[in-house]
């Protein structure tokens, strides 16, 4: 059964703390002050799974279009590999496509194999390598998406 999709209700906070501690380890998961601010920047978008009535994952993302940036995303392991993250994805991507968001940046660790990959299978691209991102000693990619449809190409002119 897929997941539903919905946004974020700040009576989610407690479920998504836990979620985000359980997902990263200290150093890199979020602090409550953290995570909290993220959730209540005016330009934040936050699109959460549920399954049985559960939180089992989510993504968060702040904005300033053209530019975004995603700066989480939590899938509960036990419900990791069904798709609820390619679904989060897609649902985020296409909320800041309609607010006119035309490329968005994410950093993963160079070590977290499954996350590198799941974001390149998603057309997300290694643009940079930023030395001693988390925890003052683990690399990370810089990743960015260019979203579909939103090329700098001028249209074509009709012919008189």
């Amino acid at each position: 059964m897929p997941p539903s999709l919905r946004s974020y209700d700040p009576r989610d906070f407690a479920a998504l703390y836990k979620l985000d501690q359980s997902c990263f380890p200290p150093g890199i998961s979020y602090s409550k002050t953290t995570l909290r601010y993220f959730l209540t920047l005016a330009s934040a978008d936050c699109v959460i799974a549920e399954q049985g009535g559960k939180i089992v994952g989510f993504i968060l993302s702040e904005e300033n279009p053209p530019l975004a940036h995603i700066i989480t995303l939590d899938v509960d392991a036990k419900h990791r590999r069904h798709g609820i993250g390619a679904a989060l994805l897609e649902m985020l991507e296409s909320n800041l496509a309609a607010r006119g968001v035309r490329s968005i940046l994410l950093e993963t660790a160079v070590d977290n194999d499954a996350a590198v990959a799941f974001w390149k299978s998603r057309g997300y691209r290694i643009e940079a390598t930023l030395k001693r991102y988390y925890l003052k000693h683990i690399d990370a990619y810089e990743m960015r998406k260019i979203l579909p449809g939103t090329s700098k190409a001028k249209p074509a002119q009709k012919e008189s």
